[in-house]
C-alpha cells in the first residue's frame, strides 16, 4: 500500500498535457546530447574564439547557426533581437548592442554579420507605424519597432525604394535597406575596430531573391552595396548570391 502511495506521488509530479512543449524540449535535448560525438566541447571548454558574430532577427524561421552550416561549437556567436538591430539605447544615447561588442572585444572575433530576412515582421510593423498605423505592442516590442521607424522613413524618402510597388515588395526592399543602415552604423561606431569586417545579408526563405529557399544573399560588404562590385570580392561560384532588391 505504501508502494502505491509512492507511485501515485511520482505520477502526480509528471508533466500534464499542458506541458507537452516542455516534454518536447527535454526529448529534443536528450536526442541532441546523445548524438554529440565524444570530446565535442573539448576545444571550447575553457573559452571561445568565434570567427564571426552574426546578429539575426529573432524569428523562429531564421536558423542562426544552421544557415552557415556551423557544426562545431564556438564558431559563430549568435545574438538576435527584433529587426536584427546592431544598436541599443542607453541613457538616451544610441550605442552598439553588447551582444555584438562582447565577442569583438573579448573573444577575438574579427567579422560581424547582420542578417535580415524576407517578410520581416519587425520591418512590417515599423512600416505600418511609419505610414499612420499603430505600434503592435506590448511595450517591450514597441521599443524595438520604434527604433526601426526612422530607418523605414528614411528608406521611403530615398530613391532606393520603389514607392509604386506592392506592399510586400516595398517591405522586402526595406528589409535590405535596414541591413545597409545597420552596416553603416556599425562601421562608423567608435567601439568597433576598423579591422573588423562587416557583412550584410538577407536570408530568403520565400524565394524573393531567387529560387533557392534558405539562401543568404550578400547585399553589403564593408559598405559596398553594388552587386557587381560585391561579386568581384567573392569566389565565382558565389556570384549568384550577390543580389539586391534596391534601386
Amino acid at each position: 500500500m505504501g508502494g502505491n502511495a509512492e507511485q501515485e506521488s511520482q505520477e502526480s509530479s509528471y508533466p500534464s498535457d499542458g506541458h507537452t512543449v516542455l516534454t518536447d524540449l527535454l526529448a529534443g535535448n536528450a536526442a541532441h546530447a546523445d548524438a554529440l560525438p565524444d570530446e565535442y566541447f573539448a576545444a571550447v571548454q575553457d573559452g571561445q574564439q568565434p570567427d564571426v558574430v552574426s546578429i539575426c532577427c529573432s524569428d523562429s524561421r531564421v536558423p542562426q547557426e544552421r544557415m552557415w552550416n556551423a557544426a562545431d561549437p564556438g564558431s559563430v556567436f549568435t545574438p538576435s533581437n527584433i529587426g536584427n538591430q546592431v544598436w541599443d539605447v542607453d541613457h538616451g544615447e544610441r550605442i552598439v548592442d553588447g551582444g555584438l561588442l562582447y565577442p569583438i572585444h573579448h573573444a577575438g572575433t574579427s567579422a560581424a554579420v547582420i542578417v535580415g530576412h524576407t517578410g520581416c515582421g519587425a520591418v512590417t510593423a515599423a512600416y505600418e507605424a511609419a505610414t499612420g498605423g499603430e505600434l503592435p505592442g506590448p511595450r517591450g516590442v514597441d521599443k524595438w519597432v520604434e527604433q526601426l521607424v526612422p530607418v523605414v522613413e528614411a528608406g521611403l524618402e530615398s530613391d532606393r525604394i520603389d514607392a509604386d510597388a506592392d506592399e510586400e515588395t516595398i517591405i522586402n526592399q526595406l528589409v535590405e535597406f535596414n541591413v545597409d543602415r545597420q552596416v553603416e552604423f556599425l562601421r562608423a561606431a567608435e567601439d568597433v575596430p576598423e579591422e573588423v569586417s562587416v557583412y550584410g545579408f538577407v536570408y530568403d526563405f520565400q524565394g524573393v531573391y531567387g529560387d533557392e529557399h534558405g539562401r543568404a544573399y550578400l547585399v553589403n560588404v564593408d559598405g559596398e552595396t553594388q552587386p557587381e562590385a560585391i561579386a568581384e570580392l567573392v569566389p565565382p561560384e558565389f556570384e549568384s548570391a550577390t543580389r539586391s532588391l534596391l534601386w
